[in-house]
């Protein structure tokens, strides 16, 4: 599985999605391995609700994707990883994308 950004509100969503600290700090902890969200939450000292919050972000963005497991004992676990992804922007490339751009007045800060 691969990500690339074919339209501008995919474009915004990314780069929504990489514009916190706590994100790129996840991002990076899941850089080369996967894990499941308490091991994460311990990793990077943040709280499993909190967490939670910016794993949807990433995982709508298309930036990770989270798989649902059993472990040995029977409880479920939900693993995350990077999904594989270069983003490479030029001029260019944001005019095309800006036009496809849904409804600006509808985009979020």
């Amino acid at each position: 599985m691969s990500f690339s950004i074919r339209s501008g509100d995919e474009l915004l969503r990314v780069l929504s999605a990489l514009d916190n600290p706590h994100r790129l700090r996840v991002l990076s902890a899941l850089s080369g391995k996967r894990n499941y969200v308490s091991q994460l939450a311990r990793e990077v000292g943040m709280s499993r609700p909190l967490l939670h919050m910016h794993l949807q972000r990433l995982e709508a963005a298309g930036l990770i994707a989270g798989t649902l497991e059993l472990s040995e004992n029977g409880k479920a676990m939900k693993y995350f990883e990077v999904v594989p992804f270069e983003i490479y922007l030029t001029p260019e490339r944001i005019v095309e994308l800006a036009q496809t751009i849904s409804n600006v007045s509808d985009q979020h800060s």
